[in-house]
């Protein structure tokens, strides 16, 4: 009798193994399908085309095509900084097929603008940090400035010097307002709403100095369109090695560089998020996309998605305390 209860106790607990096995294999199933993509995936932008953060976007998207068998489309939608293309992705459908290329900025705006229209630390899923970058100071090719000594020699109190950056609340920006605060030199901010316009107003002359990205100035510095006189990196930039830094001309206490990445609406699905997360990553392996993205001025990385989330929340941190001592507002 005892042995028969045995016997019956063991059958009992083999179907309960064999029963939480199969729950645990249709988990499996069930997370793989969820992250298998039955839609087109959005990328917003949330500056114009022609910019790094664009030009980074539609690389990405273009081999995330090939290998998830399903459209990628690139939707420009700038202003604000970022805000108005992250408000969109912050309320859209959170299944996978809308994304935000973000840069930097999106770290920096809650400490800039009083209303973002969305929660930063909310509303979002990190997924991807493809590289960081560093901005350039460019003149015009026409310009008599060949050195940052040339520049701060012009920008006196009497007669402020205009600088384009990709807007308010970028980096370009930020770089631009430290840059005049460790000088004395005087310098007049004007944004454009991305570093592809900023860049195209210093190569057409309409503004004496821009500060963009590497990625975004580089065709024109080859075009011989605009001049470069320093990056803000703390090293020189591989697809620039003549550009001297700000340190080797003097400017120290400050070195600025910018990541890149694709956030997802917050409540996206963990299965979702690993298998971009994975895609992306083998694309970045790929010898010819490293280097394409290196040959315009990035440094890639290697992060997972919660190490991508945790750097995004201490540059938040980090950037309040910049734009408070700096006093950057905008409405």
């Amino acid at each position: 009798m005892s042995l028969t209860y045995k016997r019956r106790g063991a059958l009992v607990l083999a179907a309960a193994v064999l029963a939480t096995a199969a729950a645990g294999l249709w988990h499996t199933r069930a997370g793989t399908a969820a992250a298998r993509f039955e839609k087109p995936i959005t990328i917003v932008v949330t500056f114009p085309p022609g910019g790094g953060t664009d030009l980074l976007a539609r690389k990405l998207g273009a081999e995330l095509q090939q290998r998830i068998g399903q459209p990628v489309v690139v939707e420009n939608r700038p202003g604000a900084s970022g805000n108005i293309g992250a408000r969109i992705v912050a309320e859209a459908a959170p299944d996978g097929t809308s994304l935000l290329m973000a840069n930097s900025s999106f770290a920096i705006n809650p400490g800039v603008y009083r209303e973002l229209g969305f929660d930063p630390h909310k509303d979002f899923k990190a997924v991807f940090n493809a590289g960081t970058i560093a901005s350039v100071l460019v003149v015009p090719e026409s310009s008599g400035i060949h050195s940052l000594v040339d520049m701060l020699a012009q920008a006196s109190h009497d007669r402020p010097q205009a600088f384009a950056s990709c807007g308010n609340g970028t980096p370009q920006h930020m770089a631009g307002e430290m840059l005049a605060q460790v000088t004395g030199a005087s310098m007049q901010h004007v944004p454009y709403k991305g570093c592809g316009p900023a860049i195209t107003a210093v190569a057409a002359a309409q503004v004496p100095l821009g500060l963009v990205t590497a990625s975004s100035a580089t065709p024109l510095i080859d075009a011989g369109r605009v001049r470069a006189i320093a990056v803000t990196a703390s090293t020189r930039v591989a697809s620039l090695p003549g550009i001297p830094t700000l340190a080797e001309q003097g400017v120290t206490g400050f070195a600025l560089e910018q990541w890149h990445g694709l956030l997802a609406p917050a409540a996206t699905p963990e299965a979702v998020v690993v298998r971009l997360h994975r895609e992306l990553t083998q694309i970045l392996a790929e010898p010819a996309m490293q280097q394409s993205l290196r040959t315009q001025g990035y440094t890639l990385v290697r992060q997972s998605s919660e190490q991508f989330g945790q750097l995004i929340e201490a540059d938040m941190e980090r950037y309040a305390a910049v734009t408070a001592q700096l006093g950057l507002k905008a409405d």
